[in-house]
């Protein structure tokens, strides 16, 4: 890695992890620092590790106006050995620049993200959980910081990161249905961006499903309302007879990490993968003739999460219970395993900090 200029840091006075919860409820508790480095002028100016805290930006926040924000989620794993790594987080790196190029906003340089991330990390290690299913979310985010209210990219930036130790994120197979009312993205739009807006605006239909009892939806696409997309933040795979099954990348899905790897590991099983457009009619055809062996979710945050009950045109069906030796199981156990260090790196996907 090629060094950057050292990274001032102000270390925390006082470490907040003894107030941790075992529990770690995903999401509501921070690590003690933040990376912060701010874009002026068309440069990176100097990067910083400061404690987490708030800060102060103007009314007039072009972000909080215009929706120039992105971010990424990504996660550091506690190894065998006592170490710490990291899963994948160059593919992390580049989607952040996809994202940022379709939002007019600047290109991270790689040595600024990984010398700050990995800073960072080594400053908060202990904060990395130990307990089986649990890591240490990391979220990398950038946003305009311009006082201007004019309609017109930013000319000014601040990408921060911050952590959070987090346990399960689903806890039991989950309740979808299909959305072919409402839309989460378009083909031209910016679906496959990890930007603010697209979650904003799928809040309401999730709401929505959530009051009819079920915990998330499968989106389908926003011409036909027909082919699926993603199943709530994530992305979608049907093992159907014996093939897994997924929906090929778009300008409207997201080009998801986990999703990449699941099917890689798919591939090394010698099973065979099909990514394609995925019709929520063969989808309930094919669990109608009980050719529908297993429908999950895959995402950063709950890494595999089980699809037990879908909703279609005013019905729920319920998928076939997954025995040990189902695909979702093999593969969620052979990704904690490279992640803890238990298991050949192949791919050479981890990083160490």
């Amino acid at each position: 890695m090629i060094d950057i200029l050292p990274i001032r840091t102000q270390r925390s006075t006082t470490s907040r992890l003894a107030e941790l919860d075992p529990k770690l409820e995903f999401g509501k508790v921070y690590s003690d620092h933040m990376f912060v480095v701010d874009f002026h002028n068309g440069e990176w100016q100097e990067a910083q590790i400061m404690p987490f805290g708030d800060m102060v930006v103007s009314p007039a926040n072009s972000a909080l106006h215009y929706g120039q924000a992105i971010f990424e989620g990504m996660k550091a794993y506690h190894q065998a050995d006592g170490g710490v790594a990291l899963f994948r987080p160059l593919d992390n790196w580049a989607r952040l620049n996809a994202s940022a190029e379709r939002m007019c906003m600047p290109h991270m340089p790689e040595e600024l993200f990984m010398q700050g991330l990995i800073e960072l990390l080594r400053l908060d290690t202990a904060w990395v959980p130990t307990a089986a299913g649990s890591s240490l979310y990391i979220r990398p985010f950038m946003f305009a910081t311009d006082g201007f209210i004019g309609v017109r990219p930013s000319e000014s930036y601040r990408f921060m990161i911050f952590t959070s130790p987090v346990g399960l994120y689903y806890n039991k197979a989950l309740r979808v249905r299909f959305e072919q009312k409402y839309v989460r993205s378009a083909e031209g739009g910016a679906g496959f961006a990890k930007n603010a807006g697209n979650y904003g605006a799928a809040m309401y239909p999730t709401k929505l499903a959530q009051q009819e009892g079920y915990n998330q939806l499968i989106w389908t696409d926003a011409s036909e309302h027909q082919y699926v997309e993603e199943s709530g933040t994530m992305n979608a795979i049907f093992v159907i007879d014996g093939r897994v099954v997924t929906p090929a990348l778009s300008t409207s899905i997201l080009d998801g990490v986990t999703r990449r790897s699941v099917l890689q590991l798919a591939r090394d099983m010698g099973l065979v993968v099909e990514e394609r457009k995925v019709s929520s009619r063969e989808v309930m055809e094919a669990l109608a003739a009980g050719k529908l062996e297993e429908a999950f979710g895959v995402g950063t945050a709950a890494t595999i999460a089980p699809i037990a009950t879908i909703g279609y045109e005013g019905h729920d069906y319920e998928l076939p219970e997954v025995g040990p030796n189902a695909f979702s199981k093999r593969v969620g156990a052979a990704l904690e395993a490279i992640r803890s260090g238990e298991g050949a790196d192949v791919h050479n996907w981890m990083v160490r900090v």
